[in-house]
């Protein structure tokens, strides 16, 4: 499956609906969705990005899980059961973060806590340092346990996966979301 750059175009401003069961401890937070990812509307879906292969080598999930053409409700059904939700800063699909503004990731990150208080996992990872610290007003913040917390949930800043994060690996991206996925007692 292969887009143009004029049908991805098209999904601009499209949204993908957070992927969150009812018992869900971690919570995976990307800072918005990409064009691609809004094309097949799973979440971290582009061609290449590490997440799933992180998820996998960490021991969140048992199986590589391939959403590049869209989430196959078995993969869907197997992070809702290991209790893995994911959801977006900004619920926006745009071409690149970079797209985004200050106002906008703020306002992400107020209807981020709204979400959070819904949810209620045990930790919120969001994926992107500079994300948080620009959603939050935390520009100090570093990657790793933050010392807040969101109605009772652990909050994390774990490394974005998105190929443009080059100094990340897979083995860098599975550290660090094996060690928030056994604080949320997922692993």
């Amino acid at each position: 499956m292969g887009f143009t750059r004029a049908e991805l175009a098209g999904f601009d401003g499209a949204e993908v609906p957070d992927l969150v069961g009812p018992d869900c401890r971690l919570l995976f937070v990307g800072i918005n969705p990409g064009l691609w990812t809004a094309a097949v509307g799973a979440h971290f879906a582009r061609p290449g990005n590490r997440f799933y292969p992180a998820l996998y080598q960490a021991g969140i999930t048992d199986r590589l899980i391939d959403a590049s053409t869209g989430m196959r409700e078995e993969d869907r059904d197997l992070l809702i059961a290991r209790g893995v939700g994911i959801t977006n800063v900004v619920s926006r699909a745009s071409a690149t973060a970079a797209e985004l503004s200050a106002d906008e990731l703020r306002a992400g990150g107020v209807r981020l806590r709204e979400r959070v208080r819904e949810v209620a996992p045990k930790v919120v990872a969001v994926a992107g340092i500079t994300a948080y610290r620009k959603a939050f007003g935390l520009p100090k913040a570093v990657t790793g346990p933050q010392d807040e917390r969101w109605d009772g949930a652990q909050v994390w800043v774990v490394p974005n996966p998105s190929g443009l994060n080059a100094h990340e690996t897979v083995g860098s991206l599975a550290e660090s979301y094996a060690a928030a996925a056994h604080a949320a007692g997922v692993v």
